[in-house]
């Protein structure tokens, strides 16, 4: 896997037409859900991007860091995803590592505060996020805050 982490402005035209099809072919198509997939979160000028390319330059995985004081006090992330053709191989572990790696570099020492899907709450309380909400709706997908440090 080769990894990139960018600011919006950085992104080329073609990096920026790959995340926004990997993002709405699995957020928008794949999990039925029509909701504004694009917000004002992706160009601020602090957001990073993190992109996983294949050995064939392909994204195939992709995850959006906020700082913090953009959508939560703490950083927080989300469009956390991995493409179909390529889950089932611990590329999402290899996605999640090199995200709290990122943050870390990036905010050292900051709490991180997430909206993750229900369903996905054991994968994520693998890194030490700790539920800290009861379900709601987000977009129609059940969804839980989780929190992770301070």
């Amino acid at each position: 896997m080769q990894w990139e982490a960018s600011q919006f402005q950085r992104l080329t035209i073609d990096r920026l037409f790959d995340v926004l099809e990997l993002r709405v072919n699995v957020f928008v198509v794949e999990q039925q859900c029509a909701y504004p997939e694009l917000d004002a979160y992706d160009r601020h000028v602090d957001t990073r991007h993190l992109l996983g390319m294949d050995a064939t330059g392909q994204l195939v995985s992709y995850v959006r860091i906020l700082p913090a004081g953009l959508r939560h006090p703490e950083v927080s992330f989300g469009r956390f995803v991995v493409k179909r053709e390529a889950r089932g191989n611990g590329l999402g572990r290899q996605l999640m590592e090199r995200t709290l790696k990122e943050i870390q570099c990036t905010w050292p020492g900051n709490a991180i505060r997430i909206s993750a899907q229900d369903y996905l709450q054991k994968f994520y309380e693998q890194y030490d996020f700790s539920r800290v909400s009861e379900v709601y709706l987000e977009d129609g997908i059940p969804h839980v805050e989780m929190v992770k440090g301070k």
